[in-house]
């Protein structure tokens, strides 16, 4: 049941009134689960894409379009940290407080957070990771984005994000993931052949996997210019 919106509190505001909706559930909670909704909306959702992009690179590696997956795979955490910097200026252009500072009841879980609301960070990082990583696989992007959407819904159960802020960073991560896109791999996709034909190459392709010649897709006729695997 969801938590009761004095209209005093802005219960006539559908953003105000998810707000509580959602972190009502808190309340309603044991408290082991806020325990462990903390964790994971604080630290483990991001520990996840980070182990599920180690998973997303020990498979592309046997592909025969390794060169291209991995360069993708390298944009998804440069994506992340460039959607984070953009978003810099937009929370000190809005300059938003956090929902517990104009709000009563809210059950806070997470404490200390004395910056700006709007976009929330922790959604903007996941969800750039979680596109990029669709951009480099879909399967596991696919399990990205829906760790990025249970990213942002818990940032509004532990009560330190209006729904806005997560939708916000939800936007965000993806534009940057996706717009940013073909430049990064223009650029990234000659470095890592380069990496792919040096001693290092192991960290692109597995033993026995060829790589192309020319690392240059779209041309007619060259090696591996079909990516079956990459979504970009």
């Amino acid at each position: 049941m969801g938590y009761t919106v004095p209209e005093a509190q802005g219960g006539s505001n559908p953003d105000v009134g998810l707000l509580y909706d959602i972190n009502g559930m808190a309340k309603g909670a044991p408290n082991w689960a806020d325990k462990a909704m903390e964790f994971v909306g604080e630290y483990g959702i991001l520990i996840a894409l980070g182990v599920l992009m180690v998973c997303a690179w020990w498979s592309v590696r046997k592909k025969d379009d390794a060169v291209p997956a991995v360069a993708a795979l390298a944009w998804a955490p440069l994506a992340a940290g460039i959607a984070v910097l953009v978003n810099i200026p937009i929370r000190g252009f809005v300059r938003r407080p956090r929902p517990f500072l104009d709000h009563q009841g809210l059950d806070v879980l997470v404490k200390g957070k004395t910056d700006f609301s709007f976009v929330s960070d922790h959604t903007t990082l996941a969800m750039a990771l979680g596109v990029g990583l669709f951009v480099a696989n879909r399967k596991y992007g696919f399990l990205g984005i829906l760790l990025a959407l249970f990213e942002g819904f818990s940032r509004v159960y532990l009560g330190v994000h209006y729904p806005t802020d997560v939708v916000g960073g939800l936007a965000l991560g993806t534009a940057v993931a996706l717009l940013l896109a073909p430049l990064a791999m223009m650029l990234l996709t000659p470095v890592v052949g380069w990496v792919a034909r040096s001693r290092g190459g192991w960290l692109v392709r597995a033993p026995g996997v060829r790589v192309p010649l020319v690392a240059v897709p779209d041309q007619p006729g060259a090696v591996g210019h079909r990516h079956s695997d990459l979504a970009a």
